[in-house]
């Protein structure tokens, strides 16, 4: 298969949110893993669910189902471990699955003018158009994350 000028080769991680698949860069993913129990604290935003505690890290945790299909998720069986970048700043974030992920490589589309915020580009995969998803603009920012301030000082002493 030989890429085109408008497409760009790459390794994707599909992912399973309700009934639909999207799709993040492999860059982007660091882990699958078991749900574990959320930390809910008082936030700014109502797409953090809370956060959870992983290799000495506090991870945001954003169920972004709802804004893509419309339901959130009635099954979790994982979460995504992934990195959003805003402006100089890479952070990250849990976002839970209800099915297996699974790596490909195939050429990207880009996104067009027309295409949703959230949306980076397309993949055609086993018969599907996928979505290959922009997490920061599905993602709460870092100032909507602000832990409060007991919480931040703790996350810093246990580090």
């Amino acid at each position: 298969m030989t890429s085109s000028p408008e497409t760009l080769l790459q390794s994707f991680v599909l992912l399973r949110l309700g009934e639909r698949r999207f799709a993040l860069p492999a860059s982007q993913v660091a882990e699958l893993v078991a749900p574990s129990r959320i930390f809910r604290f008082p936030h700014k935003s109502s797409a953090l669910e809370g956060v959870i505690l992983r290799r000495g890290r506090m991870i945001a945790v954003c169920d972004i189902a709802e804004q893509l299909t419309g339901k959130k998720l009635d099954t979790r069986r994982f979460n995504l471990l992934a990195t959003r970048k805003y402006g100089q700043q890479l952070d990250w974030i849990a976002i839970p699955v209800s099915g297996e992920c699974e790596l490909i490589t195939v050429d990207m589309m880009p996104a067009s003018a027309n295409d949703s915020p959230h949306v980076d580009g397309w993949l055609s995969h086993g018969g599907e158009v996928i979505e290959v998803l922009r997490l920061s603009a599905l993602t709460p920012g870092p100032a909507d994350t602000l832990l409060p301030e007991p919480l931040h000082n703790f996350a810093e002493a246990r580090s």
